[in-house]
C-alpha cells in the first residue's frame, strides 16, 4: 500500500504533462494510469488516493494524473459530480486529441453506460468522422435525456430519409411533447406539419397535443394548427371529426368567420341527402354573422336530425321512427304500445330527441343487429360480442360512459307484488351480467380502442383509433386525482417489462411525484410516498436517478407524527410504500427506537424479529410490559401479543403472567364497550372489542386457564366478566353453567341470582323462523289481500252502510296489531344457544320434575319461553309467575309461592335437558 501512495506522489510531484506537451499524450498514458486505479481499488486505498489527486488539483488544476484518477474514481463511486472528466476530455479536445477524447468516453460509459456528458461528446466525435453510430448514441441521449428535443426530431428525419415511418413518427411525437415542454411554439409547428403528414388518422393524439400546447402557450396557439389537420378531414369527406376541430377553433374565437364559413360547408356535406338541408341553414342563419354562431348550430342540429327514416326518443312513448315530414308536420311511429303521433317540428325540437340507428335504445327497440343481410337476435349479439356491446353502449352516450350506465342499459330487474319474487326483464340476467361485467372490465382494460375520460376515471370512452398500453395507462393516470392511485397506476407501469419507459408520457408521470421533492416545505404522507418512489425507480433504473436535496434522516426528522404518517401511507397491489419506508428507517442510526415506537401502529412480526435478531429483545420486552399496563394506549398491541407471540420465548420471559394477558383483555372489553356508549371511536373499538373477544372466549381460553386453578381464583375470573355489563350475556351464562358443573355448591353474589337469562326474551330458533315467516305471511299476503278488499268494497260506495268496507277495516287493524305485537317481541327475541344449557339449576330447555308437597304428587314440566309456552303439555314459559318462581332452583330446594290465591308448595326432585324444543 506504502508503495503504491509513493508512487503516485512521486509522479504527481514530477508531472511534465501539460497544455503544452499534451501532444504526445497517447492511450497507453491513460491505460497506465487505469492500471493504478485498479491497483488502488485492489489494495482498498481509493479513499487515499483520492485524497492526494484532490489535494494536488487545488494548487495544479490541469494535472492529467490527478483529473483522471479523481474522475475515474467519483464515476466509479457513483458520485453526481464527473466536472474532473469534463476538464479532462476538455483538455484533450482543445489540443485536437479526437482519439484520446474517444477512448476517455468509452471508458466512462464502460463504468456508466447513461452518462449524459460522455454520450454527447462521444457523438459528436462520431458525427465529425462520419460513423454511423452517432445514430445510437443518438437514440440513447433521447431514452435518458428527456428534455432533448433537437435530437429526437432530428432521428426522426434521418429515419424518414430512411423510409422506416415507424421509427420516424415515434421520434417526431417525442420531439413535440418536448418542444411543448420547452414553450418552442415554431419547432412545435414544424413537427405538427410532419405528423399530420405521416398519421393524420390519429385524431385523439392530436386532440392531446392540442390540450398540452392550450395549457402551455395558450388556446389561440393551437387554431391554425387544427386548421392544418382540418384540411385532411375535409377533403376525406370524414365530416364528423372535421366538424369537431371547428367548433374547437370557434370555442376559441367566436368571430372567425372562415370556421364559420366551412362549418356551413361540412353540414352541407354531412347532410347532402336531408330534404330540408338548406331550409335549415337559412332558418338557422347558420351562415349569416350577426347570430351567435354556437346558437346557430345548435338551432340547425336540432332541425336537421329530423328526417323521414329517422329515429327518436319520447321519454313517454320511447323509440320511434319518423315515417314522414310535412313542412313542420313529422309523423312518428313509436310502435304497438304508443302507435303512430303527429308533432309539430317546433315541439319536437324540444320534447324529441334525435338517435342514431345504431343507438343502444333503438336496437332494444328493434330487438335485432344487422349484419350483411341477416338480423341477428339482439340478447345473442350482446352475449357473444362484448366488444361491439360496450362501443355501442359507450358511443350511444356521447362516448362517455361508466359501468353502471352499462349494466342499467343490460339489467333490469324488478320485485313482484309479493315483495319477494324477483322478476328479471333485461336482456341479461343478474346472475349472466356477474360473469359478462368481468369479462368486460378485462376489455376495457387491455384493449387499446377503449380509454378513459381525462376528468374522471370513472368514465369509459372509444377512441377513434388504437392506443397503445402506454398511452392507456398514462391517460389512466391523468384521469386519477386520488394520489395514492394514481401512485398505483405508475408503479404498474414501471414493473411492467412490456412498458416503454423510455416514453414521454412515463417522464410526465415521474415528474409528477419528483416534483413533490423540489422544495419541500412540510413532510406529508405524499412528500414520503414520492421520495419512496424517487428511492426505488433510481435503483432499479439509474437513468432515473433523482438527486433529493434531503437525506431521509433529515427528512425523516421532519415528520411530525410517524405513527400517523405510516397510517396514511396506502398499498396495492403494485406498491409496497409502507415496507418501504420502514426499509429506510432500518437505515438510521437510531432505528431500533424507531421500530419500538411505530410498533403499535404497524404491528408487522417482521419488526419484532428484526429487533430481536439484533440484540433488541430487552427493548421489545419493555414495549410489551408497557402494552399490558398502559393498555388504554396500546389496546391493538396487547392483542397482537397475546396472539402472535404467546409461545416466544422473549415473550415467556417479559415478566407478564398468563393471569395479567387475561385480565388485561377482559379490561380492553370493558373499555370498548365504555368509548362505543359514548360514540367514541366507535367502528375501531368495535373492531378491537370483537377481536379481544374471540381471544378470550373462542376455544374456552379463559375457561380452560380459570378451571385449571382453584376456586378463589375462579371466582375472580368470573366476577371480572360479570362486571362487563354489555358482554354477551351468553357468555356469562356459559360461565355460571360451567362454574356450577364442577362447584355446585359455588354462590354467587346476590345481584346475579336473578341474572341468569339473557336480556331480552329467549326463543328457540325454530320457533324464531316460525314467527319471521308469520310477520313475512302478514306483511307480504295478507294485507296485501286486505287492500285489495278494502279496494273493492271502497269502490261499491256508501262506507257507512258497506258491510264489506267495515269488515276489511276491521280486518286490516287486527292484521296490524298482530304484525306491531310480533315485530315487539322480534326486536326483544334472542336466540337460545344449546351449548348454554345446564342440568345444575332450573332454567331455560329444562325439563323438571317436582314434587307437590301439598297433594304429595310428582308433576314434570319443561320450561321454555312464551312463544313455545303450551299449558296442556306441561311446557311452561319462564317468565310467566310460576315459571319464574321456580327458576335457578337446584334439586333439593323447595319453593313456596302465591299465584292468583293459590298456594304452592314444590320440592325440585330432578333437573334434565329438555328435549325435542
Amino acid at each position: 500500500m506504502a508503495d503504491l501512495m509513493q508512487s503516485i506522489q512521486d509522479m504527481l510531484k514530477e508531472e511534465t504533462w501539460t497544455r503544452a506537451t499534451i501532444s504526445n499524450y497517447t492511450q497507453n498514458n491513460l491505460k497506465e494510469l487505469a492500471d493504478l486505479v485498479e491497483q488502488a481499488k485492489s489494495e482498498g486505498i481509493i479513499k487515499e488516493v483520492h485524497e492526494i489527486c484532490q489535494e494536488h488539483l487545488s494548487h495544479s488544476k490541469d494535472s492529467i494524473i490527478a483529473l483522471y484518477i479523481c474522475g475515474i474514481l467519483d464515476l466509479q463511486n457513483s458520485s453526481l459530480d464527473n466536472s474532473n472528466l469534463v476538464t479532462l476530455v476538455d483538455i484533450f479536445q482543445k489540443n485536437h486529441k479526437e482519439n484520446i477524447v474517444t477512448y476517455l468516453c468509452e471508458s466512462i460509459l464502460n463504468d456508466d453506460e447513461n452518462n449524459k456528458f460522455a454520450l454527447r461528446t462521444l457523438a459528436d466525435n462520431y458525427l465529425a468522422e462520419g460513423n454511423s453510430k452517432v445514430w445510437e448514441l443518438y437514440e440513447k441521449i433521447v431514452r435518458i435525456d428527456f428534455e432533448e428535443a433537437d435530437l429526437a426530431k432530428l432521428l426522426a428525419e434521418h429515419y424518414e430519409n430512411e423510409g422506416d415511418a415507424d421509427n420516424a413518427i415515434s421520434y417526431y411525437k417525442k420531439a413535440i411533447l418536448r418542444y411543448i415542454n420547452a414553450n418552442n411554439y415554431n419547432a412545435c409547428k414544424e413537427v405538427w406539419t410532419k405528423l399530420v403528414q405521416l398519421m393524420p388518422d390519429e385524431f385523439d393524439f392530436f386532440q392531446n397535443i392540442r390540450r398540452k400546447i392550450s395549457k402551455q402557450m395558450g388556446d389561440i396557439k393551437t387554431t391554425t394548427l387544427m386548421q392544418e389537420l382540418y384540411n385532411y378531414y375535409k377533403d376525406n369527406k370524414k365530416w364528423d371529426t372535421a366538424i369537431i376541430i371547428l367548433k374547437q377553433n370557434l370555442e376559441i374565437d367566436p368571430k372567425d368567420s372562415w370556421a364559420r364559413k366551412e362549418i356551413t360547408d361540412c353540414f352541407r356535406g354531412k347532410y347532402a341527402a336531408h330534404s330540408h338541408l338548406e331550409d335549415y341553414i337559412r332558418s338557422s342563419n347558420l351562415s349569416q354573422s350577426y347570430r351567435n354562431v354556437f346558437e346557430a348550430i345548435n338551432d340547425f342540429e336540432k332541425h336537421i336530425a329530423f328526417d323521414k327514416g329517422g329515429f327518436v326518443f319520447h321519454r313517454n312513448w320511447g323509440v320511434g321512427i319518423i315515417k314522414s315530414l310535412d313542412n313542420d308536420t313529422l309523423t312518428i311511429n313509436f310502435g304497438k304500445a304508443a302507435g303512430i303521433h303527429e308533432i309539430k317540428l317546433s315541439m319536437a325540437v324540444t320534447a324529441l330527441k334525435p338517435l342514431a340507428k345504431d343507438h343502444i335504445w333503438v336496437l332494444k327497440a328493434l330487438n335485432y343487429v344487422k349484419e350483411g343481410d341477416k338480423k341477428v337476435p339482439l340478447a345473442e349479439k350482446i352475449k357473444k360480442d362484448k366488444e361491439w356491446t360496450l362501443k355501442t353502449i359507450i358511443k350511444s352516450y356521447d362516448n362517455n360512459c361508466d359501468l353502471k350506465t352499462i349494466k342499467n342499459e343490460l339489467v333490469h330487474t324488478v320485485t313482484e307484488k309479493d315483495g319477494k319474487t324477483k322478476k328479471e326483464l333485461g336482456i341479461l340476467t343478474s346472475g349472466e351480467w356477474t360473469s359478462w361485467n368481468a369479462a368486460a372490465k378485462k376489455i376495457l382494460e387491455t384493449n387499446p380502442v377503449f380509454g378513459v375520460n381525462p376528468n374522471d376515471i370513472n368514465m369509459y370512452t372509444v377512441r377513434e383509433g388504437n392506443i397503445t398500453p402506454v398511452e392507456k395507462l398514462a391517460n389512466e393516470f391523468k384521469a386519477q386525482k386520488a394520489f395514492f392511485a394514481r401512485v398505483d397506476i405508475f408503479m404498474k407501469f414501471f414493473n411492467d417489462e412490456d412498458m416503454d419507459r423510455t416514453n414521454d408520457n412515463f417522464a410526465e408521470m415521474y415528474a409528477y411525484f419528483t416534483g413533490f421533492l423540489k422544495n419541500i416545505s412540510k413532510i406529508t404522507e405524499q412528500v414520503i410516498a414520492s421520495y419512496l418512489i424517487a428511492r426505488y425507480v433510481s435503483a432499479q433504473d439509474s437513468r432515473f436517478l433523482y438527486p433529493v436535496k434531503e437525506t431521509f434522516a433529515e427528512i425523516y426528522s421532519r415528520i411530525e407524527d410517524p405513527r400517523e404518517l405510516f397510517k396514511e401511507l396506502k398499498d396495492s397491489k403494485n406498491t409496497h410504500l409502507k415496507a418501504d419506508f420502514l426499509e429506510c428507517i432500518k437505515m438510521l442510526p437510531d432505528w431500533n427506537k424507531e421500530y419500538i415506537r411505530l410498533f403499535p401502529t404497524v404491528l408487522d412480526m417482521k419488526l419484532i424479529n428484526e429487533l430481536i435478531n439484533a440484540g433488541f429483545t430487552a427493548d421489545v420486552q419493555k414495549l410489551a410490559k408497557t402494552s399490558f399496563e398502559a393498555y388504554k394506549d396500546y389496546r391493538e398491541t396487547v392483542l397482537f401479543f397475546f396472539e402472535k407471540c404467546q409461545n416466544l420465548e422473549w415473550f415467556k420471559n417479559a415478566g407478564i403472567s398468563y393471569e395479567k394477558q387475561l385480565i388485561t383483555l377482559i379490561n380492553v372489553i370493558e373499555l370498548t364497550f365504555r368509548e362505543i356508549n359514548n360514540h367514541v371511536n366507535t367502528t375501531e373499538n368495535k373492531k378491537i372489542n370483537k377481536k379481544a373477544t374471540e381471544l378470550l372466549f373462542d376455544n374456552d381460553t379463559i375457561f380452560n386457564y380459570m378451571f385449571a386453578k382453584d376456586e378463589d381464583t375462579v371466582k375472580k375470573m368470573y366476577t371480572l366478566i360479570d362486571d362487563i355489563a354489555d358482554i354477551d350475556p351468553s357468555y356469562k351464562s356459559t360461565a355460571r353453567n360451567k362454574i356450577l358443573e364442577k362447584y355446585p355448591d359455588f354462590k354467587f353474589r346476590v345481584s346475579e341470582e336473578k341474572l341468569t337469562q339473557p336480556k331480552g326474551m329467549i326463543v328457540t330458533s325454530k320457533k324464531l323462523a316460525e314467527k319471521k315467516a308469520e310477520i313475512d305471511d302478514i306483511k307480504n299476503v295478507q294485507l296485501e289481500k286486505n287492500k285489495v278488499e278494502l279496494a273493492d268494497a271502497k269502490a261499491k260506495g256508501d262506507l257507512k252502510e258497506n258491510a264489506e268496507y267495515q269488515a276489511a277495516k276491521e280486518q286490516k287493524h287486527q292484521l296490524e296489531l298482530r304484525l306491531s305485537k310480533l315485530q315487539e317481541e322480534l326486536n326483544r327475541a334472542v336466540i337460545f344457544d344449546p351449548t348454554t344449557s345446564t342440568t345444575a339449576i332450573v332454567s331455560f330447555a329444562t325439563e323438571v320434575t317436582l314434587h307437590d308437597n301439598i297433594e304429595n304428587k310428582d308433576e314434570v314440566y319443561t320450561i321454555l319461553g312464551p312463544w313455545e309456552s303450551d299449558p296442556d303439555n306441561n311446557i311452561i314459559s319462564y317468565m310467566s309467575p310460576f315459571g319464574n318462581a321456580i327458576l335457578d332452583k337446584k334439586v333439593g330446594d323447595n319453593a313456596k309461592f302465591v299465584i292468583n290465591e293459590h298456594s304452592y308448595d314444590y320440592t325440585i326432585k330432578s333437573i334434565n335437558k329438555a328435549k325435542d324444543f
